[in-house]
């Protein structure tokens, strides 16, 4: 076993090289020891995703499970958010077999130890740690098969607040695993006129990659919303806990502008004014929300901190770049994409607005998409100190929760280590193109500079 498949927020890593049966059973040994000793519980849940490699992973974690002497309740293929449900209902943790966006040879676990997220920071850290040691329980747990669709489908239903304006929209899951639950979903709603596009259920995803905060996955949502002349399109990745979307016009809306929906229709109903983003947001929510009489509160990248933290701070409304995004007013919060796409089109079915009208008042800037750039795990994080030292050294206004967040020339930066693979992560933002393009060539060379 690598330590590197301990990454900030889940354990992640490539089939079968880094993440196999063998390593799975080890971490059920493990995990199930470690709840028993150190959370006092004695049952945990188990969700898979559709990987073609998650069921033969999932039967290792359970032997491994029960070896240390923990219950099991296997809930089997459900999404992520489902599978966060089933902690809710059974008040324990659990692990998710999931590599949730990442490429089909990839696979892994999202895993809690409290009631608020997954394990995140120095919890995956004990984990590490105590699972490096070895020294785990024996006992033989008992194991239960049970179904989460009709209470999760419950959630839904109860927690959306359809008016009678007829949408057309056309949903696209990526071939994850949404495709077993989406169209039960949609059809809760009879407003909702639903239309499918890479709809099989199918762990290779052969259509396009799984993440839906990437433009390119999502050209063909864009023609078949033109095609149809439907009123957005909406997209989920591999776990169905990332949402992305496309407006009537074919055009892509990165997740900062649905948060950016979210609180114009919002926000006079919250208490608690407070909204939650990650340091890769646009100045635009950032604008609007103080535009609106709120605040922001900047949290570091990452699902398991961004929904903590909210949960924590009882902010209303959460979200992150990346397309995890946190509606925290009604019912249990679970991160689901699903939800979070009815929310959107719940606010659309009670206005006379289209998306793009929604969103033509907002301030405008140019800005990049996140640009990756490789660098190993064992380096990336050098890298980002050396550039925040210079940064740091020009006298500019920064943050530096999570890398480096810097203002400069009526823009911004960000450089940050890749939470989830080997590289560090830049994205740029600017009122002007050409002032966007002078911050990103600057940056971008003091980057390059201090690669190894």
């Amino acid at each position: 076993m690598k330590e590197s498949i301990f990454k900030a927020y889940d354990i992640r890593g490539l089939y079968p090289t880094e993440i196999n049966e063998e390593i799975a059973y080890t971490i059920g040994l493990s995990y199930g020891s470690y709840l028993q000793e150190f959370c006092h519980k004695k049952k945990c849940v188990i969700g898979y995703d559709n990987r073609l490699s998650s069921p033969s992973i999932t039967d290792s974690l359970i032997k491994g499970l029960l070896k240390s002497g923990i219950n099991v309740v296997n809930y089997n293929m459900i999404t992520t958010p489902m599978h966060y449900l089933t902690r809710y209902i059974e008040n324990t943790y659990g692990i998710m077999v999931t590599a949730s966006h990442n490429p089909k040879d990839d696979n892994g676990f999202k895993f809690s130890f409290d009631y608020l997220a997954n394990a995140r920071g120095q919890m995956i850290e004990d984990f590490k740690n105590y699972t490096f040691k070895g020294k785990f329980l024996t006992g033989n747990g008992l194991i239960e098969e049970r179904n989460i669709k009709e209470t999760y489908l419950k959630y839904l239903q109860d927690n959306i607040y359809m008016a009678n304006k007829k949408l057309k929209v056309v949903i696209d899951p990526g071939n994850g695993v949404t495709t077993t639950i989406i169209k039960d979903a949609m059809q809760l709603f009879p407003n909702i006129d639903a239309h499918y596009i890479c709809d099989e259920n199918d762990g290779t995803f052969p259509n396009h990659h799984p993440d839906p905060a990437v433009e390119e996955n999502m050209e063909m949502l864009k023609e078949k919303v033109l095609e149809l002349h439907a009123d957005c399109g909406i997209a989920y990745d591999g776990d169905g806990d990332r949402i992305g979307m496309v407006d009537e016009k074919g055009n892509f809306i990165m997740a900062d502008k649905i948060m950016i929906i979210a609180v114009k229709a919002l926000i006079n109903e919250f208490k608690n004014k407070t909204i939650l983003c990650d340091v890769k947001c646009s100045k635009a929510l950032i604008d609007e929300v103080e535009k609106l009489g709120g605040k922001i509160f900047m949290n570091r990248t990452g699902t398991s901190f961004t929904e903590s933290a909210t949960k924590e701070k009882h902010i209303l409304l959460g979200g992150e770049l990346s397309g995890h995004i946190f509606f925290n007013d009604r019912g249990p919060e679970i991160c689901s994409a699903i939800y979070a796409g009815l929310r959107i089109l719940e606010i659309l079915s009670k206005s006379s607005k289209t998306i793009s009208q929604m969103l033509e008042d907002i301030p405008k800037y140019y800005s990049t998409p996140e640009i990756k750039i490789p660098c190993s795990n064992e380096e990336k994080f050098k890298v980002v100190n050396q550039v925040k030292e210079e940064i740091i050294s020009q006298k500019l206004e920064y943050t530096d929760i999570d890398g480096i967040r810097f203002n400069i020339n009526n823009g911004w930066g960000l450089v940050r280590a890749s939470n989830t693979g080997p590289n560090i992560t830049v994205r740029f933002e600017a009122q002007t193109n050409e002032e966007l393009e002078q911050i990103k060539k600057e940056f971008m060379d003091l980057v390059l500079s201090k690669l190894p």
